[in-house]
């Protein structure tokens, strides 16, 4: 248990997806102008994580690993389908976010509207695709694992894309300078609070 605690905290703050790693950023500066957006998004994301990669984990782990195909006979340990895993993992992402875009669209219209092209995106946004390849890098050996590193990887998204959104609506009221103004000075606080996030690197876990 300890050690899925540990997990789910170096996920979130020092492995954080944004800030370590620099993955989902366009959708991540592009949809974090208001925290209500910023939120939908962020739930879109963690949800999304939560569910592919630990269906990717049982794909990866049971069918395309060298010799992951023995449980279904002996003949085809030999079999290596690793080089699958590309597309077999954006095909899963793919068909979820579909999910999502339905759901969003039939309870939440509003949200739906203002995320506009930004939801479907969620198919190929990096930082979801980045959550698998990073499972079959690291080798996690069970599905506890893979899960824990899912929800923590989407909670650390969406608490990055909702920071940034909340400092970005008081920015509004700000007196910027105008060549600043619109990404300038969103590229610059994105920069600081990356390097705040460093700072999680010092927590020994």
């Amino acid at each position: 248990m300890q050690e899925l605690v540990n997990l789910f905290i170096k996920s979130i703050f020092v492995d954080n997806m944004v800030f370590a790693f620099f993955l989902g950023m366009c959708s991540f500066l592009a949809v974090s102008k208001n925290v209500k957006t910023a939120k939908g998004l962020g739930i879109a994301v963690v949800f999304v994580l939560g569910i592919t990669l630990p269906i990717n984990f049982i794909l990866n782990k049971y069918v395309m690993e060298p010799g992951a195909l023995a449980w279904l006979n002996p003949k085809y340990a030999s079999l290596d389908l690793s080089f699958l895993s590309f597309i077999v993992f954006i095909a899963v992402i793919a068909s979820f976010t579909q999910l999502v875009e339905m759901i969003v669209e039939k309870f939440a219209p509003a949200l739906y509207n203002s995320l506009g092209i930004f939801l479907p995106l969620i198919a190929v946004n990096c930082a979801i695709l980045g959550g698998s390849l990073f499972m079959q890098e690291r080798h996690y050996e069970t599905l506890a694992q893979a899960t824990t590193f899912a929800l923590g990887s989407g909670i650390g998204w969406f608490l990055a894309i909702v920071a940034l959104a909340a400092i970005r609506e008081k920015l509004s009221y700000s007196n910027i300078p105008a060549p600043l103004r619109g990404l300038g000075i969103t590229f610059i606080m994105v920069g600081l609070m990356g390097i705040a996030f460093m700072s999680f690197m010092g927590i020994k876990l």
